[in-house]
């Protein structure tokens, strides 16, 4: 197992619910191309705080490229509008800009 997602692991028993904790583990999930763990943490961390932002980008290029577009464009459009509540315009143009690359 890689170094970086053993300790992530060890980190994540003190503190289960950090979310930044989980989409670093996510990521590095998606660097050894284990798709299917990156999204348990993904969907974790929208369960445990859907107002973190972060997830739903990365989330929804995942659910892309394994072919699962409608999924991908729920979670888009779900991002941009927690993105426009929380004022954080950065995150609802990437969003916006990875969801119309996706629909049209």
């Amino acid at each position: 197992m890689n170094e970086r997602i053993e300790k992530l692991l060890a980190f994540l028993k003190a503190s289960p619910n950090d979310c930044f904790l989980n989409h670093a583990l996510a990521l590095e999930y998606i660097k050894v191309e284990n798709d299917a763990e990156a999204k348990q943490f993904f969907e974790k961390n929208l369960a445990n705080d859907p107002g973190y932002i972060a997830t739903y980008y990365h989330l929804g290029k995942l659910l892309e490229r394994n072919g699962v577009q409608e999924e991908a464009i729920k979670i888009y459009e779900t991002g941009m509008e927690r993105a426009k509540d929380a004022g954080d315009m950065h995150s609802y143009n990437e969003l916006q800009g990875a969801y119309e690359d996706l629909v049209y």
